[in-house]
């Protein structure tokens, strides 16, 4: 007689089978999608000003603006509570960044780190383009924050001044928040900070109750381990049965990786790819557009976004695997950016990222064919001329 597996473990299984790792799952995560500054801004800082024991916070982007300065705010004042607040901000991205912003926040006892300062004694081409990509909040060991949005203004609400960008992010509770706290202290430093001790772990990291989910931290560092999170993704394609649809800011897939959306594609997957229609990096959308018309013609859906730019890195698979994070699929994240995106198999995360794909799917323009091969000789030109320069773009 066969032996038949309950229903919830057989599914568990299955779910587990989209991870390229899985047996580096962690089971027992509550995720909360965060969708634009209008929701990230508020729960971040609402977990920075909840704090207890220490906030660390690490991000691409810094800038003294309206956003900017709520978080100055929000650290100094936690850490004039007797709270360790650590900021570490990357060097290029941050750059030109007001010293009298990061002053003030020194003196509240804030402790700032840049990393790969711009013009440095140590200045070469490497260090140049390796920049410190990932965005990463980890409060007092038992939330963190992983997405796409930097500390800028570029996110706010355009009725709050802001651009208003498209973008997510997501709030993880549960045993991936120790890995990510992890992660950021080997950074931290690794780029010359400050020593501090390891933070224990909790007992019951958990947060298992109905609805929770397998979680993995997938990260990208400036040691030589660059294939990570690449590697997920080409698995959950090979794994997909139904759908995946994608969010990416920019987007110049290698050889590999749409190699891997055709067969996915000639295999009835329904794989749909939003993309930024007028980015704020017009090379790196030129170098994505020549790879447009393979993609289409191999059955890949492309859409453009014409509103304010479209900055979200995520991925949905099925009703199963999701990716959020800071990893785009390009050159730049493939081999210099370190990056971080948080791996999720589960059922409510999927479901969320599906429904929010077609609420911005329902936006956009969807590129056909056709219409794609008739766009002029000069946009042709553009596109053969700067996807010659991707790797470094």
């Amino acid at each position: 007689m066969e032996l038949k597996l309950p229903d919830s473990v057989a599914r568990a299984r299955e779910l587990a089978s989209y991870s390229a790792e899985p047996e580096g799952l962690r089971p027992g995560h509550r995720v909360r999608v965060l969708v634009d500054g209008v929701e990230t801004f508020p729960a971040m800082l609402g977990a920075i000003q909840r704090a207890r024991r220490y906030v660390h916070l690490e991000t691409y982007i810094l800038k003294a603006d309206k956003v900017g300065r709520l978080f100055a705010a929000a650290l100094s004042e936690r850490a004039r509570a007797g709270v360790q607040v650590r900021l570490m901000y990357d060097g290029f991205g941050a750059f030109p960044i007001s010293s009298v912003y990061l002053a003030d926040m020194r003196r509240a006892g804030v402790e700032t780190l840049e990393y790969r300062p711009v013009g440095g004694r140590r200045w070469t081409w490497t260090r140049w383009l390796r920049r410190d990509h990932r965005k990463i909040l980890v409060v007092d060991g038992q939330r963190a924050f992983v997405g796409g949005i930097n500390i800028a203004d570029d996110y706010a609400p355009s009725a709050l001044g802001g651009k208003n960008w498209r973008d997510t992010h997501c709030q993880v509770e549960g045993p991936i928040v120790a890995d990510l706290e992890s992660l950021f202290r080997a950074t931290w430093h690794h780029a010359g900070g400050a020593p501090y001790p390891p933070f224990p772990r909790s007992a019951d990291e958990s947060v298992a109750t109905p609805g929770s989910e397998l979680a993995l931290v997938l990260a990208l560092d400036d040691r030589g381990r660059r294939s990570a999170i690449r590697r997920h993704i080409i698995h959950a394609l090979h794994r997909a049965r139904e759908l995946v649809w994608i969010n990416n800011a920019y987007f110049v897939p290698d050889r590999a990786l749409r190699r891997a959306f055709r067969a996915a594609a000639g295999r009835g997957i329904d794989v749909r790819i939003i993309v930024p229609g007028a980015s704020d990096v017009r090379s790196v959308q030129w170098a994505g557009e020549y790879t447009y018309a393979g993609l289409l013609k191999g059955g890949v859906r492309l859409y453009q976004w014409f509103e304010a730019h479209m900055h979200a890195k995520t991925m949905v698979v099925d009703d199963a695997w999701t990716m959020i994070g800071s990893y785009n699929l390009d050159y730049i994240s493939l081999f210099w950016n370190m990056e971080v995106v948080v791996e999720i198999i589960g059922d409510p995360t999927s479901h969320r990222l599906r429904d929010l794909f077609l609420a911005d799917a329902a936006r956009c323009r969807e590129l056909s064919l056709d219409s794609w091969q008739r766009r002029s000789a000069f946009r042709r030109f553009l596109s053969w001329l700067f996807y010659r320069f991707r790797r470094l773009l």
